[in-house]
């Protein structure tokens, strides 16, 4: 394992993820996927979103589009989390969406616009944390 780079990869993706989703998923890693952690950590985290030639922002807003058409809403939501923590403005998750809905399917962008609102409801509420 690359220290650095996981060291990197692991403020990375406690900016974007939050610290308390991080370190409840290291926290649970099982014997069996405690290598995978670090490995996610490592070379996802270190070594992409590492890489300062995109900004947080930007990899987020990609992220939103590419998770959607993969249709994995699970991590949607936590990358729809991170892309407010890393600025993405709610009018640009908002195009973002209806962007992604004319090229993944109107069922996916109505999934992405159910996950939002409840997401950005909580957040209003304070109950939880971007």
């Amino acid at each position: 394992m690359n220290e650095t780079l996981f060291e990197r990869g692991l403020e990375r993706r406690k900016a974007t993820l939050g610290s308390e989703y991080v370190e409840n998923s290291l926290s649970k890693a099982t014997e069996f996927s405690k290598g995978f952690q670090s490995f996610i950590t490592e070379y996802c985290w270190g070594a992409a979103w590492g890489d300062d030639r995109l900004d947080a922002r930007t990899r987020s807003m990609l992220n939103i589009v590419m998770i959607a058409a993969l249709n994995r809403m699970h991590e949607w939501e936590l990358h729809f989390r991170g892309a407010l923590r890393n600025g993405v403005t709610r009018d640009e998750l908002d195009a973002l969406i209806t962007h992604l809905t004319i090229y993944c399917g109107v069922p996916v962008g109505v999934e992405c616009h159910r996950i939002a609102n409840r997401v950005l409801a909580e957040v209003a509420a304070g109950g939880v944390k971007k």
